[in-house]
């Protein structure tokens, strides 16, 4: 539903329906990849990013899916049968370490690449919103560079017009 105009009953009868046709669908088998179906389609100019972003994405959509969890889930009671057939010898675990670690350190940038980059478009999204918005205080555009203070003052503000505001 695209109407940006739809009132919030109309959208909201709108999402009833798609989760009454998803939970139609849940036991068909259908394979979701990602986090939500549709998600991984990329935008036209995703090939203008560099190799390295890209990779990086494709990293974070692949192990974000439930089937990584069990795959590595796997590997590692196979690992566990193998190293009790073979006796764990001393260098069984120094292996089960060493790849632990680096794995651990690879999705660690893996994780901060894609959280940064969202984060930033999601605050240029807000800053969009609060550009057009009327009433909006414009000198909240960008505020995530502001100072320390700024930046608590800002939130002493928002909590004092919460506790003065009347309930509703």
């Amino acid at each position: 539903m695209s109407d940006g105009g739809a009132d919030a009953g109309q959208r909201r009868r709108w999402v009833e329906r798609r989760r009454v046709d998803l939970a139609a669908e849940a036991g068909t088998g259908r394979w979701r990849r990602g986090l939500f179906a549709g998600s991984t389609p990329h935008h036209p100019h995703w090939n203008s990013r560099s190799w390295a972003s890209r990779s990086l994405h494709r990293v974070g959509e692949t192990v974000a899916h439930a089937a990584s969890g069990v795959v590595a889930a796997a590997l590692v009671l196979v690992w566990i049968a193998v190293g009790a057939a073979v006796g764990f010898p001393d260098w069984w675990a120094t292996i089960f370490y060493v790849v632990t670690a680096s794995v651990t350190f690879v999705m660690v940038f893996v994780i901060q690449h894609t959280q940064s980059r969202q984060i930033t478009a999601l605050q240029r999204k807000l800053d969009e919103m609060v550009r057009v918005t009327a009433d909006a205080d414009e000198k909240l555009i960008a505020v995530e560079e502001a100072p320390d203070d700024e930046l608590q003052a800002l939130a002493d503000l928002n909590l004092s017009d919460r506790t003065e505001s009347p309930p509703r």
